[in-house]
């Protein structure tokens, strides 16, 4: 993520929210009542977890020289109760390690006597949670805008609780786009091939402006309304489950949304970065300076790190601070709740290296202890694979510093495909770009299970970027589907959607996908309105993702490739006894391809059939490409 519009479009707010009730288990009040309304965040928690320690944040008008005692448990130890300097916030700390499935019910005492009891739910954990697959390369992963992508219920796209009203007319603002939409386009997403969907946050952003995009929270346990809810989203989880696709959730550590019911009253004094001068003046916050390589560099100064690390995003996106423990614990426990609750099967996190590093390191490692076979991927927006190769998991950094996180986002990649393909095929453009990027894997531990894409919510459209040329755009699809890495594709890129390529294009980039709304003239679920270059886009998409689905040799196979020469780059894929040629061709004209220099790869195969035009070629003759675009070979005997 980056900044979701300037400072000077983005508006400051610092609201006064009501607490919210309970959620999810019964508040029973004595005469003597401490507040209004107490909430306690987790919702609710499972038995039978890795870690058995669990934080409860309780939230209450002056609760803070009560006492916390349990009233029925069983099985189950209070620890410790840890008070900071609110007036409104307690940290309960259980044991949970002999607890059995139940309903707690704790008491807040003052001189003994109950004031205010409440109910908390402790479940069973569902059976093969621990053992849940997370994606990995033999998916391939769609990302989706869901204020953008489909409005499947009107009825909430404005609600009385939420300050921003939808305005479909500005592209900024808030369109309809929902859950429902989301699971209605369930078959069109099975048909064309994806198995998981990364859907931008979904969690409440209670803003004035800007808040479609999701990446400003005010509340972390809840579904914005606008969305759905969390029963909603649970549900599309298990229903994408039939259908082949996992959920992959976004989850933001490093910053929340200036309408934070937080805001009017901080759990402690040090819950958020430049705290005391942010409230004194909340136009007064320092930036990050975006320099992310001090966090790894080994000759930086304090100073330096602090700046990048401490600094904000945005005056409408307070910057968390990891190093409070309490804090810590919340978000590490937040990420597992969603993950246990909702059933996912991976994250994506946001802004990857801008929260602490070592928080990073125990967030990460605490997942992945709970969940041994899922997948995390991180978002390091840089262009060195040194950069980003410090943050996965098993890579030995001269610092010492561990991670646990198993995959990155490719951008080192992403930005030599682009190059590569706009540029002019010279002795150190073009193609050789992105050979020798490739070339870098060896300083990751793992390259195979980064996620490669070709676009996303932050970048311009890839069709645009390629100059509307569709055979560029071919080109580059078949790159990131058929490359040894976890493939990603920004909703719409199969129908060619578009953007501006100048600067960022937010609004544009992120915009509607035709169909998503009834009123909409061109339909892409049902087909209706589309051009011929976007149904020729679209078949080229299904017929390759779907032939992805049993390719061994592109899910889990060997990757070599040649130098590239006269604007011809050739890859191949091989497994067991399937072998893929892989050729791309920047050639205006036509060109014949001798063969003969590829032998090496063909496995003692003699021809081939290219899996889009299922035209037969021979090994032994010159490859004919009329123009420049991508062919794929199986080859056989």
């Amino acid at each position: 993520m980056s900044l979701p519009c300037s400072p000077q479009t983005c508006q400051h707010r610092v609201s006064k929210l009501v607490s919210s009730l309970l959620f999810g288990f019964a508040l029973s009040t004595c005469a003597m009542s401490v507040s209004a309304a107490l909430s306690v965040e987790p919702m609710s928690w499972w038995t039978g977890m890795q870690q058995t320690q669990l934080q409860l944040l309780i939230t209450g008008d002056n609760i803070r020289d009560t006492q916390v005692k349990l009233i029925k448990a069983q099985g189950v130890t209070l620890s410790s109760i840890n008070k900071t300097d609110s007036n409104d916030h307690l940290f309960v700390n259980l044991d949970l390690s002999q607890a059995t499935p139940q309903q707690l019910t704790l008491g807040l005492f003052k001189d003994d006597q109950l004031l205010e009891q409440f109910d908390y739910a402790l479940q069973a954990r569902k059976k093969g949670s621990r053992d849940r697959q997370g994606f990995s390369n033999k998916d391939v992963i769609y990302l989706i805008t869901p204020d953008r992508f489909a409005n499947g219920n009107p009825d909430n796209d404005n609600h009385p609780d939420m300050l921003e009203q939808a305005n479909r007319g500005f592209d900024g603002g808030r369109h309809g786009g929902d859950i429902m939409g989301i699971r209605k386009a369930l078959p069109y997403l099975h048909d064309l091939g994806v198995t998981q969907l990364w859907i931008n946050p979904l969690l409440e952003n209670n803003q004035q402006k800007y808040s479609y995009h999701g990446y400003s929270t005010t509340n972390f346990y809840k579904i914005d309304p606008r969305f759905g809810s969390n029963q909603e989203y649970q549900a599309l989880v298990e229903e994408a489950q039939t259908f082949g696709i996992g959920i992959i959730q976004d989850v933001v550590v490093n910053h929340m949304g200036s309408g934070h019911q937080w805001i009017t009253s901080m759990p402690s004094s040090t819950w958020i970065n430049d705290q005391s001068r942010w409230l004194k003046d909340p136009t007064d916050v320092s930036y990050s300076s975006h320099r992310r390589t001090t966090v790894q560099d080994p000759y930086a100064v304090s100073a330096d790190i602090s700046d990048f690390s401490d600094g904000w995003f945005d005056v409408t996106m307070p910057d968390l601070n990891q190093r409070d423990p309490h804090m810590a614990t919340y978000l590490i426990q937040n990420s597992i709740w969603w993950v246990e609750y909702a059933g996912l099967s991976g994250i994506r996190e946001d802004t990857y290296s801008y929260a602490d590093k070592h928080f990073l390191s125990n967030w990460s490692k605490a997942i992945m202890n709970e969940y041994p076979h899922f997948n995390i991927v991180g978002e390091e927006w840089t262009a060195n694979p040194v950069t980003v190769s410090y943050w996965q998991t098993g890579k030995q950094n001269t610092d010492g510093y561990q991670s646990f996180v198993p995959s990155m986002m490719d951008f080192p990649v992403y930005e030599a495909l682009i190059s590569s393909l706009t540029d002019k095929e010279q002795w150190e453009s073009g193609f050789i770009k992105l050979y020798q990027m490739l070339a870098n894997d060896l300083v990751y531990s793992n390259p195979s299970n980064l996620v490669l894409f070709e676009g996303n919510h932050d970048t311009n459209r890839i069709y645009s970027l390629m100059n509307n040329d569709i055979e560029l755009y071919k080109i580059a699809m078949a790159y990131v589907l058929t490359s040894n890495r976890i493939p990603q594709i920004f909703y719409g890129s199969e129908i060619l959607m578009q953007s501006p390529t100048g600067e960022r294009n937010d609004g544009a980039v992120r915009a509607d996908f035709p169909g998503g709304w009834p009123q909409d003239s061109v339909n892409v679920f049902s087909h209706q309105g589309l051009n011929a270059d976007q149904k020729q886009a679209l078949n080229f998409m299904r017929t390759l993702l779907n032939y992805r689905k049993t390719s061994q040799a592109i899910q889990q196979g060997d990757l070599h490739h040649f130098v590239p020469k006269d604007g011809i780059y050739v890859q191949s894929r091989h497994f067991g006894d399937e072998t893929l040629l892989i050729v791309y061709n920047k050639n205006e004209q036509a060109v014949e391809l001798d063969l003969s220099r590829f032998t090496e790869v063909f496995n003692g195969n003699t021809q081939g059939i290219d899996i889009i035009n299922k035209q037969a070629q021979a090994l032994n003759q010159p490859l004919k490409l009329a123009q420049k675009g991508v062919t794929i070979l199986a080859l056989s005997h």
